[in-house]
Protein backbone atom coordinates (compact mmCIF):
# COMPACT_ATOMS: atom_id res chain seq x y z
CA UNK A 1 0.00 0.00 0.00
CA UNK A 2 2.52 2.50 1.17
CA UNK A 3 4.56 1.16 -2.52
CA UNK A 4 1.58 2.07 -4.23
CA UNK A 5 0.91 5.70 -2.51
CA UNK A 6 4.69 6.85 -3.29
CA UNK A 7 4.05 5.58 -7.06
CA UNK A 8 1.13 7.73 -6.78
CA UNK A 9 2.72 10.60 -5.74
CA UNK A 10 5.68 10.65 -7.71
CA UNK A 11 3.34 10.46 -10.43
CA UNK A 12 1.30 13.54 -9.65
CA UNK A 13 4.43 15.22 -8.55
CA UNK A 14 6.19 14.52 -11.75
CA UNK A 15 2.86 15.66 -14.02
CA UNK A 16 2.71 18.83 -12.25
CA UNK A 17 6.72 19.35 -12.49
CA UNK A 18 5.86 18.88 -16.47
CA UNK A 19 2.67 21.48 -16.29
CA UNK A 20 4.62 24.09 -14.88
CA UNK A 21 7.31 23.69 -17.03
CA UNK A 22 5.42 23.22 -20.54
CA UNK A 23 1.91 24.31 -19.56
CA UNK A 24 1.79 27.24 -17.41
CA UNK A 25 4.79 28.96 -17.68
CA UNK A 26 4.01 28.56 -21.66
CA UNK A 27 0.69 30.11 -21.48
CA UNK A 28 0.80 32.37 -19.30
CA UNK A 29 1.01 35.97 -21.34
CA UNK A 30 4.32 38.37 -20.40
CA UNK A 31 3.68 41.86 -18.86
CA UNK A 32 5.20 44.67 -17.71
CA UNK A 33 8.62 44.14 -16.03
CA UNK A 34 9.31 40.80 -17.56
CA UNK A 35 12.30 40.30 -20.08
CA UNK A 36 11.82 39.73 -23.17
CA UNK A 37 12.24 36.93 -25.41
CA UNK A 38 15.15 37.42 -27.50
CA UNK A 39 14.23 35.61 -31.04
CA UNK A 40 15.39 35.46 -34.97
CA UNK A 41 13.03 35.89 -38.16
CA UNK A 42 12.39 35.47 -41.66
CA UNK A 43 11.05 38.84 -41.86
CA UNK A 44 10.23 41.31 -45.11
CA UNK A 45 11.14 45.03 -45.64
CA UNK A 46 9.80 46.78 -48.34
CA UNK A 47 9.38 43.61 -50.02
CA UNK A 48 12.96 42.39 -49.64
CA UNK A 49 13.83 39.31 -47.31
CA UNK A 50 16.32 39.49 -44.18
CA UNK A 51 16.96 37.89 -41.32
CA UNK A 52 15.54 39.92 -38.32
CA UNK A 53 17.59 39.85 -34.94
CA UNK A 54 15.77 41.51 -32.20
CA UNK A 55 18.95 41.24 -29.85
CA UNK A 56 20.79 43.62 -32.38
CA UNK A 57 17.96 45.98 -32.78
CA UNK A 58 17.15 46.76 -29.06
CA UNK A 59 21.14 47.45 -28.90
CA UNK A 60 20.28 50.59 -31.30
CA UNK A 61 17.18 51.02 -28.83
CA UNK A 62 13.43 50.26 -27.77
CA UNK A 63 11.93 47.81 -29.76
CA UNK A 64 7.97 47.76 -30.89
CA UNK A 65 6.98 44.00 -31.14
CA UNK A 66 3.67 43.72 -32.52
CA UNK A 67 1.85 40.27 -32.84
CA UNK A 68 -0.92 40.92 -35.43
CA UNK A 69 -3.73 38.21 -36.85
CA UNK A 70 -3.05 38.52 -40.69
CA UNK A 71 -1.67 40.65 -43.15
CA UNK A 72 -4.79 41.57 -46.04
CA UNK A 73 -7.63 42.17 -43.12
CA UNK A 74 -9.50 44.83 -42.17
CA UNK A 75 -7.92 46.06 -38.51
CA UNK A 76 -4.29 44.29 -39.27
CA UNK A 77 -4.63 46.81 -42.53
CA UNK A 78 -5.26 49.27 -40.61
CA UNK A 79 -2.94 49.13 -37.74
CA UNK A 80 0.14 48.41 -40.17
CA UNK A 81 -1.34 51.50 -42.19
CA UNK A 82 -0.93 53.45 -39.29
CA UNK A 83 2.61 52.35 -38.06
CA UNK A 84 3.91 53.30 -41.60
CA UNK A 85 2.01 56.70 -41.28
CA UNK A 86 3.98 57.29 -37.88
CA UNK A 87 7.24 55.78 -38.83
CA UNK A 88 9.18 58.76 -38.41
CA UNK A 89 8.21 59.89 -35.65
CA UNK A 90 8.84 55.98 -33.79
CA UNK A 91 12.57 56.39 -35.68
CA UNK A 92 12.80 60.02 -34.19
CA UNK A 93 12.10 58.67 -30.79
CA UNK A 94 14.75 55.99 -31.21
CA UNK A 95 12.42 52.76 -31.88
CA UNK A 96 12.22 50.23 -34.02
CA UNK A 97 8.84 48.36 -34.98
CA UNK A 98 8.83 45.15 -36.03
CA UNK A 99 5.40 42.87 -36.64
CA UNK A 100 4.68 39.80 -36.74
CA UNK A 101 1.90 37.29 -37.59
CA UNK A 102 1.36 33.53 -38.91
CA UNK A 103 1.48 34.25 -42.70
CA UNK A 104 4.19 32.87 -44.91
CA UNK A 105 7.30 35.18 -46.31
CA UNK A 106 5.94 34.92 -49.56
CA UNK A 107 2.33 37.27 -48.41
CA UNK A 108 4.64 39.61 -46.39
CA UNK A 109 7.08 40.54 -49.07
CA UNK A 110 4.10 41.42 -50.87
CA UNK A 111 2.69 43.49 -47.84
CA UNK A 112 5.66 44.88 -46.38
CA UNK A 113 5.97 46.51 -49.81
CA UNK A 114 2.01 47.51 -50.43
CA UNK A 115 1.90 51.09 -50.53
CA UNK A 116 -1.51 50.98 -48.56
CA UNK A 117 -0.35 49.09 -45.54
CA UNK A 118 3.77 48.82 -44.12
CA UNK A 119 4.80 50.62 -47.39
CA UNK A 120 8.37 49.44 -47.51
CA UNK A 121 8.46 51.56 -43.71
CA UNK A 122 8.75 48.97 -41.46
CA UNK A 123 9.51 45.24 -41.33
CA UNK A 124 7.09 42.03 -40.50
CA UNK A 125 8.66 39.02 -39.58
CA UNK A 126 6.78 35.78 -39.93
CA UNK A 127 5.93 33.23 -37.46
CA UNK A 128 4.29 30.38 -39.12
CA UNK A 129 4.55 27.60 -36.06
CA UNK A 130 3.57 30.06 -33.62
CA UNK A 131 7.07 29.92 -31.97
CA UNK A 132 7.36 33.30 -30.90
CA UNK A 133 4.28 33.67 -29.97
CA UNK A 134 4.51 31.32 -27.82
CA UNK A 135 7.66 32.48 -26.21
CA UNK A 136 5.39 35.71 -25.18
CA UNK A 137 2.42 33.89 -23.77
CA UNK A 138 0.15 34.33 -26.82
CA UNK A 139 -1.74 31.56 -28.49
CA UNK A 140 -1.88 30.99 -31.86
CA UNK A 141 -5.23 30.41 -32.98
CA UNK A 142 -5.97 27.31 -36.13
CA UNK A 143 -6.87 28.74 -39.40
CA UNK A 144 -10.90 28.51 -40.17
CA UNK A 145 -11.83 26.81 -42.84
CA UNK A 146 -12.94 28.79 -46.57
CA UNK A 147 -11.76 32.35 -44.15
CA UNK A 148 -10.52 34.39 -47.27
CA UNK A 149 -8.55 38.15 -47.00
CA UNK A 150 -9.66 41.19 -48.54
CA UNK A 151 -7.70 40.27 -51.73
CA UNK A 152 -10.31 37.08 -51.95
CA UNK A 153 -7.18 34.82 -51.39
CA UNK A 154 -7.94 32.05 -48.78
CA UNK A 155 -6.35 32.15 -45.13
CA UNK A 156 -4.50 28.86 -44.52
CA UNK A 157 -2.27 29.76 -41.54
CA UNK A 158 -3.28 30.35 -37.41
CA UNK A 159 -3.84 33.89 -36.05
CA UNK A 160 -2.13 35.17 -32.99
CA UNK A 161 -3.69 37.53 -30.96
CA UNK A 162 -3.37 41.52 -31.76
CA UNK A 163 -0.49 42.04 -28.94
CA UNK A 164 2.00 44.93 -28.89
CA UNK A 165 4.80 44.91 -26.59
CA UNK A 166 7.17 48.08 -25.99
CA UNK A 167 10.50 46.80 -25.18
CA UNK A 168 13.48 48.37 -23.88
CA UNK A 169 16.94 48.58 -24.62
CA UNK A 170 17.47 46.51 -21.45
CA UNK A 171 15.67 44.20 -22.37
CA UNK A 172 12.58 44.33 -19.91
CA UNK A 173 8.92 44.56 -21.66
CA UNK A 174 7.54 48.55 -20.75
CA UNK A 175 4.63 48.00 -21.57
CA UNK A 176 1.87 45.76 -23.26
CA UNK A 177 -1.56 45.98 -25.16
CA UNK A 178 -4.12 43.47 -25.92
CA UNK A 179 -7.11 43.80 -27.96
CA UNK A 180 -8.59 41.18 -26.51
CA UNK A 181 -7.96 42.03 -22.68
CA UNK A 182 -7.91 45.98 -23.04
CA UNK A 183 -10.52 46.19 -25.67
CA UNK A 184 -8.45 48.85 -27.89
CA UNK A 185 -8.90 49.05 -31.52
CA UNK A 186 -6.08 48.26 -33.86
CA UNK A 187 -4.62 51.78 -34.31
CA UNK A 188 -4.76 52.29 -30.77
CA UNK A 189 -1.94 49.69 -30.28
CA UNK A 190 0.07 52.24 -32.54
CA UNK A 191 -0.42 55.94 -30.92
CA UNK A 192 -0.02 54.37 -27.34
CA UNK A 193 3.28 52.47 -28.01
CA UNK A 194 4.27 56.29 -29.95
CA UNK A 195 3.76 57.94 -26.64
CA UNK A 196 5.25 55.55 -24.40
CA UNK A 197 8.31 55.15 -26.73
CA UNK A 198 8.55 58.99 -27.21
CA UNK A 199 8.24 59.59 -23.10
CA UNK A 200 11.74 57.71 -22.54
Amino acid sequence: MSKKHYFLSFLIFSFSLLTTQFGVAQSKMLTKGDVAPIFDAQASLAGSEFNFSLKKSLAKGPVVVYFYPSAYTGGCDAEAHAFAEMKDKFTAAGATIIGVSGDDIQRLNTFSADPEYCAGKFAVASDAGGKIAESYGLVMTPPKLGMKDVRGMELNHGFIPRTTYVIGKDGKIIAVFSSATDHISATDHVEKSLAIVKAL
